[in-house]
């Protein structure tokens, strides 16, 4: 059995450092002290990806923030997590908080860091209690002044919510948020790495990726990679949720196949259920049906379905469920979700809405189709963040892959 990395029962020890430091915690900290130079290198070898759903590569980040110049270097952990069927990161938060005050020492060791800001979305009050209690333990504990002597300078940690709002999770609305401003994004570049909180080169890392660090410090590059199946490397966290027997949050070798995820560990689907599409990452992406059930839930594999792997979010729908609904549901989400800085996506989220409400209540017109894939065609890039773009794919995917349903809502209203 492949050994768990983040959600083993024992390590589950809440806000008590103590403990956490009996079973192993710290020693990926210490690694990184009696080797600050070799941090990076170690996560580069190791394969580690961002887990918030962008995949990018966590070492080629560091790289970026350890090549600024200047007094005033910052590490973010983004635990905003407020999409739909995403719910990793407050497990996390809740439950094993000293990994991610390690992980994140761990980055301020490696990049030279001198600021840790953990922001953290208020409505999960339990784990952000969690984070301050053990915020409040490593400021007073010796392994935070070894960190300090390795760069140099003095760390400040820092737990700062949110404004818990779905927009406030992209990383320019995260630097406006900490800044005391409203969450809206901001143009790019200059990159958060060239200029972010205040100015300071920051890289914003997810609760999960943070979470991995103290693991992988710890014992090795090599070990990590081998938690993976086929090219995958490590484990990840899959929030799974919808039609299935047994939702909820599985810790599995990254690449496991959706099936696997779904018909193994979730038992499958409810009785008398069929298994009919799954919204990946959330519900911003490319929907899978039945012909992909074999594909490997990694970043790489999934996007060969040109879908994305996201944040690990399943929201499987059965057949009998109507996509269309589905599809009603996570757009009213979006066009709620819009900050109004663009207004392409505020009021073409809201058009969409509207249009596919009427859809979906038997009122819709013969031309709704076409209207929809205009909007589909005219809308993406018409942001300052992805929020548009993920509003456009999904509609765009369901239109494509089950056109059947909506001409049906059509032809109901005769």
């Amino acid at each position: 059995m492949t050994p768990k990395v983040l959600l083993d029962p024992a390590i589950q020890i809440g806000a008590d450092l103590a403990k956490w430091l009996e079973i192993g915690g710290g020693q990926g900290l210490r690694a990184a002290i009696s080797d600050p130079a070799g941090a990076i290198p170690t996560v580069a070898e190791a394969g580690l990806r961002g887990m918030g759903g962008a995949g990018f590569p966590t070492a080629r980040k560091w790289e970026m923030l350890a090549a600024q110049e200047g007094a005033d270097k910052v590490i973010v952990c983004n635990g905003n997590e407020d999409e739909p069927g995403t719910f990793k990161d407050r497990h996390l938060l809740e439950h094993t908080p000293h990994a991610v005050v390690e992980g994140g020492l761990i980055a301020a060791v490696a990049t030279g860091a001198n600021q840790i800001y953990f922001y953290i979305n208020p409505h999960h009050t339990k784990g952000l209690a969690a984070m301050r209690r053990a915020v409040e333990q490593w400021l007073v504990h010796d392994l935070l002044q070894s960190a300090q002597a390795a760069i140099g300078k003095s760390i400040r940690l820092s737990v700062v919510e949110s404004s818990g709002l779905y927009i406030g999770g992209e990383e320019t609305a995260v630097i406006s948020t900490i800044e005391g401003g409203f969450p809206f994004p901001r143009k790019k570049p200059p990159f958060p790495a060239q200029s972010g909180v205040f100015g300071a080169p920051t890289v914003i890392n997810n609760v999960e990726t943070l979470a991995n660090l103290p693991h992988i410090l710890r014992r090795g590059a090599a070990w990590y990679r081998g938690l993976g199946l086929g090219e995958a490397v490590g484990t990840k966290l899959y929030s799974l949720s919808g039609d299935v027997l047994r939702p909820g949050l599985y810790e599995l070798p990254m690449g496991t196949s959706l099936h696997d995820l779904v018909f193994v560990h979730g038992g499958g689907m409810l009785s008398g259920k069929e298994f009919k599409a799954v919204f990946t990452g959330g519900p911003s992406n490319t929907l899978l049906t039945k012909k992909d059930l074999d594909v490997a839930l990694d970043f790489d594999s999934v996007r060969a379905r040109n879908s994305r792997l996201g944040t690990g979010a399943m929201i499987v729908i059965s057949e009998g469920t109507s996509i269309v609904r589905k599809i009603v549901e996570y757009m009213e989400f979006f066009a709620n979700g819009s900050c109004g800085q663009c207004p392409p996506c505020k009021s073409g989220t809201y058009q969409m809405s509207r249009i596919l409400g009427r859809i979906d209540a038997g009122d819709g017109a013969e031309g709704d189709l076409a209207a929809l894939e205009n909007l589909c065609r005219i809308l993406p890039g018409c942001g300052r963040c992805a929020l548009i773009d993920g509003a456009v794919t999904v509609v765009e995917s369901s239109l494509s892959t089950f056109r059947g349903e909506y001409i049906s809502q059509l032809r109901s209203r005769d």
